[in-house]
């Protein structure tokens, strides 16, 4: 899982609303799967689209 599975996608959008891009693509380097569902909650992400990034987060386990 990379930035280009985000590309151009509200989670993007909503997360540069709060200065928090960067910190999610670490989160997601590290398959710290707590610190990215923390990060969308505090942009105001939806629950179904939390649910869908953490679904991808854990099918790519490791394949980033």
């Amino acid at each position: 899982m990379d930035e280009s599975d985000f590309e151009g996608t509200l989670v993007l959008e909503q997360l540069a609303a709060v200065g928090r891009v960067e910190d999610f693509f670490d989160a997601i380097d590290s398959d710290d799967v707590e610190r990215a569902t923390s990060l969308m909650k505090a942009a105001r992400v939806d629950a179904p689209t939390i649910a869908m990034v953490v679904r991808k987060m854990e099918e790519a386990d490791g394949e980033h």
